[in-house]
């Protein structure tokens, strides 16, 4: 592939803080470039650690780190500033009798920033001379609300029914999530520490992309304890025991995802620069390439089929014996709440005049039965 054929592929790299996940992305870009492949790594994490892995300066604009390999910080708030002026007129289009005063205040609700961080990387991707670009995201609760963002927009958009006004915001919005849904386009990579309090967060995170479309093709499990089996006395024995407890819980997120789990050892010394990076990165990918390591593409998250009496409506989510699902139609729509994470979708259309009639969960996420009736 060579750079501008046309988008970038976006890698997202999300984890709960702290679990290394600016590391582990800054050691994939760098693999990528040595491969030959034009990167960009960008950080939409506030804390922006990306300069501190890498041991150089980052700024807001794209610098060459390394041959092929370029990295930079995305600044929501001076995008904000920047953008200013086309966002008080696409307000003024929405809202016309809003005034200059009320729509600066509108300007700064949550989720402005970030949206607009998004948006910058979608068009760093696009129009940008990379072939790929990864993503240093904030901590995963972070990151689940802005991969929410486009979907949410758009859907206020549809019901305020503004008319020719909403179309430009809709369609940047559309256009956003059609990126972000977009599997053989954009993916997120989970990093996690084996152990079980983060594991457990891993795993609603992996249900809630999954009611968001998005596509995780790998998990990565680092800062394994190194295994001691030669060694002798109460550090090694500690070490032993340590890794022991991390192996079995990692024997558990195995058993229950399809997939892959990919493992990294702790360090003696932190990774930075490039060289360290690449050692690094030797260890996570082996002889694979980083772009070629995918996991299989998710299953639809809704699908149906007829059965005897009316129809069965799977809904594809990684749901596990703790999770805690609610469900609720409404209208047309079907609301999914799964560990406190909601999502509303439309059923299909030959549903709608159907009811729900049993609801059941498995391996496979959720499976509701509707026979004919009034719609309940």
């Amino acid at each position: 592939m060579s750079a501008g054929t046309g988008p970038a592929r976006l890698l997202l790299f999300t984890g709960k803080g702290g679990v290394g996940k600016t590391t582990l992305a800054a050691a994939t870009a760098a693999r990528l470039a040595v491969g030959g492949h034009k990167v960009l790594v960008a950080s939409a994490d506030p804390a922006h650690s990306l300069g501190d892995a890498f041991g150089l300066p980052v700024t807001t604009e794209p610098a060459e780190v390394d041959t092929c390999l370029y990295a930079a910080h995305v600044d929501a708030r001076g995008l904000a500033d920047r953008s200013w002026q086309a966002i008080r007129r696409e307000l003024r289009g929405l809202l016309p009798g809003v005034s200059d005063v009320d729509a600066a205040e509108l300007t700064v609700l949550p989720g402005v920033d970030e949206l607009l961080a998004l948006t910058e990387v979608v068009r760093l991707a696009a129009e940008g001379p990379w072939e790929v670009v990864v993503v240093d995201c904030g901590p995963t609760a972070e990151t689940l609300r802005l991969l929410a963002l486009p979907e949410a927009v758009g859907g206020y958009l549809e019901r305020l029914s503004l008319g020719r006004h909403a179309s430009w915001l809709a369609g940047h919005v559309g256009e956003l999530r059609d990126v972000l849904v977009d599997p053989a386009r954009t993916s997120v990579r989970l990093v996690l520490t084996p152990e079980r309090v983060v594991v457990a967060e891993t795993r609603r995170t992996l249900v809630a992309l999954a009611l968001r479309g998005i596509q995780v093709d790998s998990l990565v499990a680092n800062r394994l304890v190194p295994p001691a089996k030669r060694w002798r006395g109460p550090a090694a024995s500690w070490l032993r025991t340590r890794r022991a407890e991390q192996e079995a819980v990692l024997s558990e997120l195995d058993a229950s995802t399809t997939l892959p789990v990919r493992r990294v050892e702790h360090r003696a010394a932190e990774p930075v620069g490039v060289p360290a990076l690449l050692g690094l990165a030797d260890e996570l990918y082996g002889a694979d390439d980083p772009l070629g390591t995918t996991g299989p593409y998710a299953a639809p998250l809704l699908s149906v089929r007829a059965v005897e009496g009316g129809y069965e409506l799977a809904v594809a989510l990684p749901i596990t014996g703790e999770s805690t699902v609610d469900l609720a139609r409404i209208g047309d729509e079907l609301a999914i709440t799964v560990d406190g994470v909601r999502r509303l979708v439309a059923l299909p259309v030959l549903l709608r005049r159907h009811h729900v009639t049993d609801a059941v969960t498995g391996q496979t996420g959720l499976v509701l039965r509707f026979e004919s009736g009034g719609a309940q």
